[in-house]
């Protein structure tokens, strides 16, 4: 396995780590509250980024996402692409990649997915019912992928009769939503079963991806904190217990990627990528709660203030490690699907 990037995904990589660092700054993501940049959301699409996951892949939009995470810059750019963007292309009609892609590529259309958070649908009559407790980005959302007890896929317009959309707050700022589902109508995408597997592991992959540049970000500023606060005359950081939390942190950190990178990688060729992928949102749930937890833990009592940078990490860490899914559940998940002979 060679995960060194393409050229196309090298450049797109580096765009995004542009847009983000110049527009995803401390001051405006404190400005956007819960909300989304809706600015920054603008030049990301504007930049053609969106639509160029169908061409960079999964692994292509997994590096964006780390670029993302570092800077936890405010916008539905994994939501889009995995519930969206690659789940249209990958499993829609031609008429449904026609009519949906060009406006999700452009960012007027706003995708996501209710699939790995709690909640019961039912399909009777060939209408949806049911409550979603919480949905990322739902707030932005124009379509919403919902998967019904049978584990069939189905667009429904957010804004569609039947349809309710109630904000919630959660750990992190991510626009989140309440999804009711009374009687409404979608359109089904996919081959059921297959489909959702095949989504709920890109989702998985991708968000994992996520959590690796959250993860980064966090350790970064640790090690700046700890290398410039002085104590007792030295810097924290030549303290023997700074260093082993710190290189703890970035063996975390390097597993999430890694792990990330290989189930994304298989995935684009595909390659059985099912047992990878919860490998990823394992090391993404278990692995990034303890990064997040000792960079905020080696700020010291500035990792206390709620105010500063490092303290969102922590927020995005923990929303992510949920997200993703309890660790002994994803394992139990794992130990059924290597017991059953599929990889």
């Amino acid at each position: 396995m060679d995960f060194t990037p393409s050229e196309e995904q090298s450049a797109a990589r580096d765009l995004a780590a542009r847009i983000f660092g110049d527009l995803s700054t401390h001051e405006r993501l404190v400005a956007a509250g819960t909300g989304t940049d809706a600015e920054l959301w603008k030049e990301l699409c504007a930049a053609g980024l969106p639509g160029a996951v169908e061409d960079v892949g999964l692994l292509g939009l997994v590096l964006l996402l780390e670029e993302q995470g570092r800077t936890t810059a405010q916008v539905p750019l994994a939501a889009t692409c995995v519930y969206g963007l690659l789940a249209v292309a990958e499993h829609g009609t031609a008429e449904q990649r026609e009519r949906l892609l060009p406006a999700l590529r452009e960012g007027t259309a706003v995708a996501t997915g209710a699939l790995p958070v709690r909640g019961e649908v039912t399909l009777v009559n060939g209408a949806l019912y049911g409550v979603v407790a919480w949905v990322p980005w739902l707030r932005d959302a124009t379509h919403v992928l919902v998967a019904d007890a049978e584990r069939e896929l189905w667009v429904v317009a957010a804004r569609a009769p039947g349809v309710s959309v109630v904000p919630v707050g959660t750990t992190a700022p991510w626009s989140a939503a309440r999804l009711s589902l009374d009687g409404v109508r979608g359109e089904s995408l996919g081959t059921g079963p297959e489909a959702h597997a095949s989504v709920l592991a890109a989702s998985r992959t991708a968000f994992a991806g996520l959590q690796a540049g959250v993860c980064a970000g966090s350790l970064a500023r640790a090690v700046q904190h700890t290398t410039t606060r002085e104590q007792f005359g030295r810097p924290l950081s030549t303290n023997q217990a700074v260093l082993l939390r710190a290189a703890d942190a970035h063996m975390d950190s390097e597993a999430i990627r890694v792990t990330a990178y290989e189930a994304a990688w298989r995935y684009d060729r595909q390659r059985e990528y099912a047992a990878q992928a919860l490998t990823a949102a394992w090391w993404g749930s278990e692995a990034g709660r303890r990064v997040v937890h000792a960079g905020q833990h080696l700020h010291g009592g500035a990792g206390a203030d709620l105010d500063h940078p490092v303290h969102r990490h922590f927020l995005w860490g923990r929303q992510l490690d949920a997200y993703l899914g309890c660790g002994a559940e994803i394992l139990e998940e794992l130990g059924l699907l290597i017991a059953g002979g599929r990889r």
